[in-house]
């Protein structure tokens, strides 16, 4: 088998049982790393570390998944104001946390002849939450419900945060307007050493 060393190093091939004793002696394990090579490929390794670096590997992967939830809320066409108002906070605060809203109208019997106050009740909730979400997919019909589907909104808070940035560079020039100023001061030096003190001592 061919063998590598803890530091990359390149063993060549060996008989396992030298391998072995080459890993043993550097207190390590001999992990086979390519089955299928000809000749096999093994590497000299701390085994339980490997193990303990490839399941933080994995585990910071999965964090950086981001996990969209899509969460519904259904209304029927003759949902009053009450009820709406309460299912509409629902949706605007799962929005705001980021996750997917599925808005569902539910017909039964003879309201399938009226659609259009289904269409009308997701037409105010894409108002509503005009906002904080936005439309993902357009109101469409499935067997007896009208759904759509609205996504969260992806704020513009960076274009705001450049607004107040601007007037902080303003000042900058007003600051050099200052230098002069010192100037002036020095102006006042010359006043100790006044010609009239020299007349004085000629007399």
């Amino acid at each position: 088998m061919r063998v590598i060393g803890d530091d990359g190093e390149q063993l060549g091939v060996m008989d396992i049982r030298d391998a072995i004793r080459a890993a043993r002696e550097k207190g390590l394990d001999l992990v086979e790393v390519a089955a299928t090579a000809d000749p096999p490929v093994c590497r000299i390794i701390d085994f339980g570390k490997f193990q303990y670096e490839a399941k933080k590997k994995a585990n910071e992967a999965k964090k950086k998944q981001v996990t969209i939830t899509v969460k519904e809320v259904k209304f029927r066409p003759g949902t009053d104001d009450h009820d709406y108002s309460y299912r509409m906070k629902h949706a605007r605060e799962w929005l705001e946390e980021g996750d997917k809203v599925k808005a569902t109208i539910w017909f039964r019997g003879r309201e399938m002849t009226h659609r259009e106050l289904g269409a009308r009740i997701l037409e105010r909730l894409e108002k509503d939450l005009i906002d904080v979400g936005e439309v993902e997919s357009r109101p469409r019909m499935e067997g007896n419900q009208m759904f759509i589907i609205l996504g969260p909104k992806k704020h513009k808070s960076a274009a705001k945060a450049e607004q107040p940035a601007a007037p902080s560079v303003k000042p900058a020039p007003k600051a050099e307007t200052n230098k002069p100023e010192q100037p002036v001061v020095a102006s006042n030096t010359p006043e100790p050493k006044v010609e009239s003190n020299k007349p004085a001592d000629a007399g």
